[in-house]
């Protein structure tokens, strides 16, 4: 059924791609004379769960590392937050090159050697590559528990045993003169954010999601997208200033979003435009702060949920503190706040 392809060939059986202008689309091969291609639609994943549906019918007693990425793809990524997804698919891409080139690896082959290797040969891929690799060989060994589940195979996870990389947690305080260089360097909507960030101390896609909607009874509603952690913010002080600056500022746009956090045209700013624009800001405040070049360079926007907890806790109030982070229990807070500006103690006399 359907033809041979020719490329795209990390790609499950008759699914073909077709690409208008900067926009790919995905189709099913279903053969015949003429040729007959039923639509998956543009949504990678999507595509791959009505794909997995039409192909129902077949039946393999052997699989290889292809079979078990499409069927992990289609069944189990949709059902994990959409960060997580995301990540997912990135992560998916270094498995993919690794274990199908120049085909794809049989399951049952695969070992710990296997998995051994691949972290050796993923280290070798950049500076962050110690990171990414222990978060591929966690997907990698998640996707065999499945494998196992689906009965596509047997015997133990061959990352069972597989010692990952030491990992240094980021421990990165930010000071308030680095803070002000890079602040006085911003645009607006940037400002905007690293107050927000601030002040409610959340994760930054917990930041840019932040809605009108989210607003009520003087509290700012937060449903923290890792954890599902909720919490309401009580909107006073500068945090109160702040929404009203960020609303005046979104009244004069012809564009109307109910997102917090928007460009100069009143449109959402996602992640990674608020951090091309952290960049920005780092390059002017480091041509205005020379001295300061290591610890502006430092500085990336997801510090400031630490700094907003940490100088939290410094007012003695860890409590709140823990409660803005969403931690279980007070010496988690403790541990994370403690770790960037260090334990304030008394002298011996």
């Amino acid at each position: 059924m359907g033809r041979k392809p020719t490329k795209n060939l990390n790609l499950p059986a008759h699914m073909r791609i077709r690409e208008r202008g900067d926009t790919v689309y995905y189709y099913y091969d279903a053969g015949g004379k003429p040729r007959k291609e039923i639509p998956l639609g543009k949504d990678y994943v999507a595509a791959v769960q009505k794909w997995a549906e039409l192909e129902g019918g077949t039946k393999k007693t052997e699989f290889n590392f292809t079979d078990l990425e499409f069927k992990y793809t289609a069944e189990v990524i949709p059902k994990k937050a959409a960060r997580t997804q995301v990540d997912n698919l990135r992560e998916m891409k270094s498995l993919r090159t690794y274990f199908c080139d120049p085909d794809p690896a049989p399951l049952q082959g695969v070992t710990q050697m296997h998995v051994r290797k691949f972290l050796d040969w993923r280290t070798k891929k950049g500076t962050e590559a110690t990171t990414r690799a222990n978060r591929e060989r966690a997907l990698l060994s998640h996707m065999f528990n499945m494998a196992i589940n689906w009965g596509m195979y047997t015997g133990v996870n061959p990352c069972t045993g597989v010692q990952g990389y030491t990992e240094t947690g980021r421990d990165v305080y930010i000071e308030n003169n680095i803070f002000e260089a890079v602040y006085e360097s911003s645009c607006q909507p940037l400002r905007d954010a690293c107050d927000l960030a601030y002040l409610t101390s959340q994760r930054p896609t917990d930041v840019i999601t932040m809605s009108e909607t989210d607003i009520s009874d003087e509290t700012l509603a937060v449903t923290q997208g890792k954890t599902k952690y909720k919490l309401r913010i009580r909107i006073e002080g500068e945090l109160e200033q702040l929404i009203k600056r960020i609303k005046l500022r979104k009244s004069k746009h012809k564009v109307r979003s109910l997102r917090l956090i928007v460009n100069e045209y009143g449109r959402p700013l996602s992640r990674k435009a608020i951090e091309e624009r952290m960049k920005k800001a780092r390059t002017k405040a480091i041509k205005k702060h020379p001295g300061l070049e290591e610890q502006i360079k430092n500085y990336q926007f997801r510090d400031l949920r630490a700094k907003g907890a940490t100088d939290k806790a410094d007012l003695d109030d860890i409590r709140a503190a823990q409660q803005l982070l969403g931690h279980s229990n007070i010496s988690m807070t403790e541990h994370y706040v403690r770790k960037r500006k260090g334990q304030k103690v008394g002298p011996t006399k």
